[in-house]
């Protein structure tokens, strides 16, 4: 037990010695540009990348005042539009819906970021491909070597792969890592957060 413990712990700091700063420079690039111009950004996630996904629109919300969605929240909508068209349509068409345009920009969390080979996350290639049409922009926190979000995103952080047996934890990890570390920098941030805001009682 303790070995694995060890393993993952070493294999969260190989992660940090190789993080890309420059990829999460370009990803507040788009951001500032996106709330400068009154746009929104849509998280995309399945399974517990979703999850960060709500988590996200949450922080960015209320604390770096942009405006956010996640299609995974409205779970009636997304069960609707999976049980009448398919899993496969259900993202593209909510952000159809949404109005998805050229101010906005789809941000995705995902271990492997889609293939089209493998037939996997299709419901987010296929709103990455609404957002490519539309010119919205491409953001991605993913695994493995990025799948179908690195060849079209605009600002992609890939997770290495460090161990095969980690590879789900460590990225859905380092998901929150990335978000908190874009949400709370000062390039925008807005809002102070409260335990950061509220003294310390000695």
């Amino acid at each position: 037990m303790n070995d694995y413990t060890d393993q993952f712990l070493e294999a969260m700091r190989e992660i940090l010695v190789r993080f890309d700063q420059g990829r999460l420079e370009r990803i507040m690039d788009v951001l500032t540009d996106v709330r400068a111009r009154r746009g929104r950004v849509f998280f995309l996630g399945v399974g517990g990348s979703a999850a960060n996904a709500s988590h996200a629109v949450n922080d960015f919300r209320k604390i770096a005042g942009i405006e956010c969605y996640a299609p995974s929240d409205n779970v009636a909508e997304l069960t609707a539009r999976i049980n009448d068209d398919g899993l496969e349509s259900s993202y593209a068409n909510w952000l159809r819906v949404s109005r998805l345009n050229n101010r906005d920009a789809v941000f995705v969390f995902s271990v492997g970021g889609g293939s089209i080979a493998q037939r996997l996350s299709m419901n987010i290639v296929r709103s990455l491909d609404l957002a490519v049409q539309v010119g919205a922009g491409i953001l991605g926190v993913v695994g493995r070597d990025g799948g179908y979000t690195a060849q079209v995103t605009d600002a992609c952080i890939i997770i290495p792969t460090i161990s095969e047996d980690m590879v789900t934890p460590l990225v859905e990890a380092f998901q929150a890592v990335v978000w908190h570390l874009i949400v709370s920098h000062p390039r925008l941030r807005l809002n102070e957060m409260k335990w950061e805001s509220t003294p310390v009682l000695v």
